[in-house]
């Protein structure tokens, strides 16, 4: 399957209201001192204040909202680090339903017991989302049950893009550019999709950590490659792309720039934003400010957006940052 840009941004214009009758609106707002740091103008999209603590949460209702009752009851299965299953776990308890996640044996612990009081079934199997993708489709299948994709799903992608229908409506006037991380690229996808129609001159920047840059580099290969990952703060991105998955051509069109971040960065950009700001953010979104951190050179006096994705992080890994 493929979809294009243009019709991922119609999807996404067409599910926001839907998803505004459950899910609030995040702020966008201005990061004084990092804006003087950048020596730009710095509006940060807070989905980490988003229900769940993650954008995730629209995707996962944006996919649920076009499933049926009874489809719903007898139960979705999918993969995730955490934070879609977040996701998928609000959309069942706000719409009603069972469901199964699978995720690896190093989800965030706080994650993980987010997830047990959703009361979601939980099935724990190696340490690579991206592996685990395929075991949860065949299980679907296997008992006929609705698959929810973290990110290769045009409904997921186009959840993922009301983030920017958002960002549109509450600017005041135009941005040149906009920083997002990167994982396995449904929330890029939507966002670039949906800010290109309207601002067709913006800049989109891909964040991954150097530790594990499965989209990165399957975009300079030319195709999806595994790459060999290693643990990273920025575990809300962590895994393999699907093969076959339909954000490849959409990250390949759409980010203009992809910026691989350091282990170290990512951990000086968390303790910037709380030291700031005095917010919480997990390393994903932390990657996305050191991102904009690595290109302040060319977004010198521009007006930038930085997409704080999430704000589910334990205390052991704060402290393990922090220190």
């Amino acid at each position: 399957m493929t979809l294009t840009p243009a019709e991922v941004a119609e999807r996404s214009e067409q599910v926001a209201p839907k998803l505004r009758e459950h899910l609030p609106p995040t702020p966008l707002v201005r990061f004084g001192a990092f804006s003087d740091e950048l020596g730009a103008e710095v509006l940060v999209k807070s989905e980490h204040l988003q229900r769940t603590g993650s954008f995730k949460a629209r995707g996962s209702m944006a996919k649920i909202l076009t499933l049926t009752d009874e489809q719903r009851e007898r139960g979705v299965v999918t993969a995730s680090t955490g934070n879609h299953g977040l996701g998928v776990g609000n959309a069942l308890a706000t719409l009603g339903g069972r469901g199964l996640i699978y995720l690896p044996e190093n989800a965030s612990p706080s994650k993980v017991a987010a997830l047990r009081r959703l009361g979601l079934d939980l099935h724990a199997e190696g340490n690579d989302s991206g592996v685990l993708e395929p075991k949860a489709r065949a299980y679907a299948a296997e008992h006929d049950l609705t698959y929810v994709p973290p990110y290769n799903d045009p409904d997921v992608i186009a959840g993922q893009g009301t983030v920017a229908v958002e960002i549109l409506e509450q600017l005041a006037e135009p941005l040149d550019a906009v920083v997002v991380a990167v994982g396995g690229g449904g929330l890029v996808s939507g966002i670039a999709a949906v800010l290109k129609r309207h601002l067709p001159g913006i800049r989109v920047y891909g964040a991954s950590p150097v530790r594990d840059d499965a989209m990165a580099a399957s975009v300079r290969s030319g195709e999806i490659v595994l790459v060999d990952a290693q643990d990273t703060l920025s575990d809300g991105t962590a895994g393999s792309v699907e093969p076959g998955s339909i954000t490849f051509d959409l990250c390949r069109e759409l980010v203009d720039d992809w910026v691989l971040v350091s282990e170290d960065a990512i951990s000086a950009a968390l303790r910037m934003v709380i030291d700031t700001e005095h917010q919480l953010i997990e390393g994903s979104a932390a990657m996305a400010f050191a991102a904009a951190r690595a290109r302040r050179t060319e977004l010198e006096g521009e007006r930038v957006a930085v997409v704080s994705c999430g704000g589910n992080i334990s205390a052991s890994t704060l402290v393990a940052a922090l220190s």
